[in-house]
C-alpha cells in the first residue's frame, strides 16, 4: 500500500528546485513552549532524495568547528522558505565525501551560466 493513497501529499510551494552542491538558506518554524520563532540554517545540500511523501534533502554546515547535518522534508509545512544562494558544480548525486574534508578542500565550484565561456 502506498502512503500517498492514505494521506494527501501537498508539496510546499516555498521550496524551489534544488540539487546537490547548492548552497541554501532554510528558514524553519520552531515551536518552543507557547512561543514560535524562525530558525535559519545555511549550508550545502549533500543529498536529495526524491519520492512522494518521504522526499527530503540534507543540508550540511560547520557550526563551531563541528559538522552538522540536518534533513528536511519537501512536503513539510514547518519550512517557511528555502533560498538558493549558489548553484554548485558537482559530479556526484550524494556528496558524502565532504564529511572528510575541511576548509579550502571542502569548497565547491560555482556553476556558470550556459552562455558564459572562459578566456574570451
Amino acid at each position: 500500500m502506498n502512503l500517498d493513497t492514505l494521506i494527501p501529499v501537498v508539496p510546499n510551494p516555498n521550496i524551489p528546485v534544488i540539487s546537490p552542491g547548492d548552497t541554501v538558506k532554510v528558514s524553519i518554524k520552531v515551536v518552543e513552549g507557547e512561543r514560535e520563532r524562525t530558525q535559519v540554517s545555511q549550508g550545502v545540500v549533500i543529498r536529495v532524495r526524491k519520492g512522494s511523501a518521504n522526499a527530503n534533502f540534507t543540508v550540511r554546515r560547520i557550526a563551531h568547528g563541528v559538522g552538522v547535518e540536518r534533513t528536511f522534508f519537501f512536503h513539510s509545512p514547518s519550512i517557511e522558505k528555502v533560498e538558493v544562494l549558489r548553484h554548485g558544480q558537482v559530479r556526484r548525486a550524494n556528496l558524502y565525501y565532504l564529511r572528510g574534508l575541511t576548509a579550502k578542500k571542502a569548497r565547491i565550484k560555482e556553476k556558470r551560466p550556459k552562455g558564459e565561456r572562459a578566456g574570451r
